[in-house]
C-alpha cells in the first residue's frame, strides 16, 4: 500500500474509533484506536518532512492518550460490574460477522464458553454454531470446554447427529463440547469464563440467506445481510458465581 493510501486507511480507522467512542462502545473503540495507531506509526516511518512528522506525532500521542484512558475506564467499569455496550444491527446491514461483532472478547483468557440458544436445530443453524466454534478455537488458545444448551425440534431428525459430529470433531482439537437440551430455554446468550456476556436478540441466527451459492457472503459472513437485532454486551465481576 502506498504512503498516502496507508495514511487514508489510518484516518478512516481512527475516525471509526472516535465514532464508537462517542457511542460508548468502548471495547470497539479501543480496537480501532490500536489498529489506527499501528497504521499511523507505519506512515511516520516513511515521512521525511519534519513538520509533517511533528504533526503526525502529535496525533499519535493524542490517540494513545485516549486509548490509555479507555483501557482504564473499561477496567474500572468491569471491576464495578457496570460495563455495558449496546449494538443495534439494522435490517439488511452487513459487516456483522461473529469475528466483527464479538471476536475481540475471544482471547487467551477464555477457557470455557457457554452458549444458550434454543435455535440450534436446523442445518443452517448448526452451521452457524460451527462457525462460532471455528472462531473460538482459532482465537482462544487456552479453550477447554464449550457448553451448548439448546432445544429440540421433532421435525428435525438429524439435529442430534449433526451436533454429535461436531462434538467428535472438536475432540481432535482437545475441546470438550457438552450438549444439553432444554424444553424451557428462551434466553440467547454467550458467556465467557473471562467474565464477558454477549446477549444477541436473535441468537447466532441473525444472518439472512445468501442470494445464491456464488454471491459474496456465502462464505465470508461480513458480506452477509442481517436481520434486525440488538446485541448487549456486559461484564460480570463475579465470574465464579456466573459459572456456578
Amino acid at each position: 500500500m502506498s504512503a498516502s493510501g496507508l495514511e487514508t486507511a489510518a484516518v478512516t480507522v481512527l475516525k471509526n474509533g472516535v465514532d464508537m467512542d462517542n457511542k460508548k462502545r468502548y471495547t470497539e473503540a479501543l480496537v480501532c484506536y490500536r489498529e489506527g495507531l499501528e497504521l499511523l506509526l507505519n506512515v511516520m516511518k516513511g515521512v521525511a518532512d519534519p513538520e509533517k512528522k511533528k504533526h503526525l506525532r502529535s496525533k499519535v500521542e493524542a490517540y494513545m492518550a485516549r486509548a490509555e484512558k479507555l483501557k482504564v475506564l473499561i477496567e474500572e467499569q468491569k471491576a464495578l460490574g457496570k460495563y455495558h455496550e449496546e449494538i443495534i444491527i439494522e435490517n439488511d446491514s452487513t459487516g456483522h460477522s461473529y469475528r466483527s461483532l464479538f471476536g475481540r472478547f475471544l482471547d487467551e483468557d477464555v477457557t470455557t464458553i457457554e452458549v444458550e440458544d434454543p435455535y440450534i436445530r436446523s442445518f443452517h443453524q448448526c452451521q452457524n454454531f460451527l462457525r462460532f466454534c471455528e472462531l473460538a478455537v482459532k482465537s482462544c488458545c487456552n479453550l477447554k470446554t464449550i457448553q451448548l444448551t439448546t432445544s429440540t425440534d421433532g421435525s428435525v431428525r438429524d439435529q442430534t447427529q449433526w451436533l454429535e459430529m461436531l462434538r467428535q470433531n472438536l475432540q481432535r482439537y482437545r475441546i470438550n463440547l457438552i450438549i444439553e437440551f432444554s424444553s424451557t430455554l428462551h434466553d440467547r446468550q454467550i458467556k465467557l469464563s473471562s467474565g464477558w456476556i454477549i446477549k444477541i436478540g436473535r441468537g447466532l441466527d441473525y444472518f439472512k440467506a445468501p442470494e445464491n451459492k456464488l454471491s459474496l457472503g456465502f462464505f465470508e459472513m461480513d458480506f452477509r445481510p442481517c436481520h434486525e437485532t440488538t446485541v448487549n454486551i456486559f461484564h460480570t465481576k463475579d465470574v465464579k458465581k456466573s459459572y456456578a
